[in-house]
C-alpha cells in the first residue's frame, strides 16, 4: 500500500519538471516580448529628447481635446482631470525645452553666413527668430509657473501674449520658406526633365544618366518632406492664432490640430531615429 508521504515523494518530480517547463516557457515568451525590436525601437526613440517631447505633445493636446469633448456633455469632473494632466505636461515641456532658444539663434547665425537663394535664406532666418524669441519667453513662463520668478499677473499676461506672437510669427515664415521651396525644387525639377528629354534624343551617357537619376529622386524626397512640414505648419498655426483671439475656434479643434501634427511630428522623429523600416 502506497502512503501519503510516498505518493508526494513520487510526485515530486513530475511537479518539479512541470514547474520547470512552465518558467521555461515564460522565460521565452519574456524575452521575446522585451527583446523585441519594436521595443527596442521605442526605447531609442524615447532616449531622444525630442523623442519624449513628440509623445508627451501628443498626449498633451489629446488631453486638450477630450477635456473639451467631456466638459461639452457635462462631465465636468472627468473634463478637470484632463485638465490637469495637460497643464502638467505642458509646464514638463517647457522644463525639457530649456535652452533651446540657444539652437535656433545658432540656426539663424548659421543660416546668415552661407550662400544660397535670398528669399528661402531670409524666411529661414525669421523662422529661427521667431521660434527663439518663442522658446526665450516660454522660459519666462516656466519659471514664473514655478515661482522661481513672480510676475505680476499683467505682466504673466504680456508674457505669454508675446510667446505666442513670436510662436505666430516663425510659423508664418515656416509656411513661406515652403513655399518658395517647393517652388525652387519644382523648378529645378522641371529643368532636370527637359534635360533628360532633349538628352533622350541624342546619345546617352550611363554615368550622366544615373546622375540625373539620383538628383530627380533627391528632388522627389525633398520636395515630400517640405510639403510634410507645410501641413505641421498649417496645422500648428491655429494654436497660437486661438491663444491671441485672432481666429475664434473651441479648444476641440485646436485640441485635434495639435494631435494630428503631434502624431506627424512623432513619425518623422521615429524615422529620424529608427529609419522609414
Amino acid at each position: 500500500m502506497v502512503t501519503t508521504p510516498s505518493l508526494l515523494l513520487y510526485s515530486l518530480p513530475v511537479f518539479i519538471s512541470i514547474y520547470v517547463l512552465y518558467h521555461s516557457e515564460m522565460s521565452i515568451v519574456a524575452s521575446q516580448v522585451i527583446l523585441h525590436p519594436y521595443v527596442s525601437q521605442a526605447l531609442k526613440y524615447g532616449g531622444t529628447n525630442l523623442g519624449r517631447d513628440k509623445l508627451y505633445r501628443t498626449v498633451q493636446y489629446f488631453s486638450r481635446f477630450l477635456a473639451w469633448y467631456l466638459q461639452s456633455r457635462g462631465q465636468n469632473l472627468e473634463a478637470t482631470r484632463w485638465t490637469a494632466l495637460k497643464n502638467h505636461l505642458a509646464l514638463a515641456r517647457k522644463l525639457m525645452r530649456l535652452g533651446k532658444p540657444v539652437e535656433h539663434l545658432q540656426a539663424a547665425l548659421r543660416v546668415a553666413q552661407t550662400a544660397g537663394d535670398i528669399g528661402e535664406q531670409l524666411a529661414t532666418i525669421g523662422r529661427q527668430i521667431g521660434y527663439f524669441g518663442y522658446l526665450a519667453y516660454d522660459t519666462v513662463v516656466w519659471a514664473n509657473a514655478v515661482k522661481i520668478i513672480n510676475l505680476k499677473p499683467s505682466t504673466s499676461q504680456k508674457v505669454t501674449r508675446v510667446s505666442n506672437q513670436f510662436w505666430l510669427s516663425g510659423i508664418l515664415f515656416s509656411i513661406v520658406h515652403g513655399l518658395l521651396k517647393v517652388a525652387f525644387t519644382g523648378r529645378l525639377a522641371t529643368d532636370a526633365k527637359k534635360l533628360r528629354f532633349s538628352d533622350d534624343q541624342g546619345e546617352k551617357d550611363l554615368a550622366d544618366e544615373t546622375q540625373r537619376e539620383l538628383k530627380q529622386l533627391t528632388l522627389q524626397k525633398m520636395r515630400a518632406d517640405v510639403r510634410y512640414q507645410f501641413i505641421v505648419d498649417v496645422l500648428d498655426i491655429w494654436i497660437p492664432a486661438s491663444n491671441l483671439g485672432l481666429v475664434n475656434v473651441n479648444d476641440g479643434i485646436v485640441g485635434l490640430a495639435g494631435l494630428m501634427s503631434s502624431i506627424m511630428g512623432m513619425r518623422a522623429q521615429w524615422i529620424a531615429v529608427n529609419g522609414s523600416k
